[in-house]
């Protein structure tokens, strides 16, 4: 019989922050992205952090994967893997109620667990396993040499194609799947669920959901507002 499955985005969906930037982050501080790289990062960030305009956590974004990308080619694979070790003992307790206690009953129910995230392979890799998720995919960096190669596979750019294949590679039956996802692109992917929801949405995926009448669900300090749709409106519960 075939395996229900269940997939789930990772940063500000599993994990109350995003693993890619953290990671950024202390390679910077390490001095290991350049000299100025920190104090860039620390502008772009403040740029979303005021608020300054509706795109700024895109540019904050978009501004940190560049920063990181430029000084690939002088990263060490070791320094980098020392980092990942740090990020995930700081942050793999930091999740979501909401999240984990769904991830905890669909594993229960027998459920194939599969984590697809933009963030580095390498910390979605161990996120996932300990979670005891049953796949996983996240960005590519291909290792060369003690190094980095500069070539890469974006696992964010296409969910609807990796999630695909995953479902074909083990035979797994979309009847009564689960998706959650948090921003634009994880729409692909909450597509081809029977059972797509909308957690702490940004507002590209919250008019999406909207659209769609997927049910939203809002975490907020310790309290969890489910918003689903009913004749045209939504009905908090």
């Amino acid at each position: 019989m075939k395996r229900k499955f269940a997939v789930f985005d990772i940063d500000g969906t599993l994990i109350r922050w995003q693993l890619y930037h953290a990671v950024v982050d202390k390679l910077a501080g390490a001095g290991l992205l350049g000299k100025e790289a920190e104090e860039k990062l620390h502008r772009a960030r403040m740029v979303w952090k005021n608020r300054e305009h509706p795109e700024a956590f895109a540019g904050y974004e978009n501004n940190l994967i560049t920063i990181f990308e430029s000084a690939l080619h002088q990263i060490k694979t070791a320094e980098f893997d020392e980092m990942i070790d740090k990020v995930i003992d700081q942050y793999k307790n930091q999740i979501y109620t909401y999240t984990r206690g769904l991830v905890k009953d669909l594993k229960a129910k027998g459920y194939f667990l599969i984590a697809i995230s933009g963030s580095h392979h390498e910390l979605v890799e161990r996120l996932a396993k300990y979670y005891e998720f049953d796949d996983w995919v996240g960005t590519h960096y291909e290792r060369e040499a003690g190094g980095f190669s500069g070539k890469k596979f974006i696992a964010s750019k296409d969910k609807s194609a990796v999630l695909e294949q995953i479902i074909e590679k083990y035979g797994l039956s979309s009847e009564g799947s689960y998706g959650v996802g948090d921003s634009k692109t994880d729409v692909s992917m909450l597509q081809i669920v029977d059972n797509p929801i909308a957690f702490n949405p940004n507002q590209a995926l919250y008019e999406i959901a909207k659209s769609h009448g997927w049910p939203i669900v809002i975490e907020r300090k310790n309290v969890v507002y489910r918003i689903n749709e009913s004749n045209d409106r939504y009905i908090l519960q």
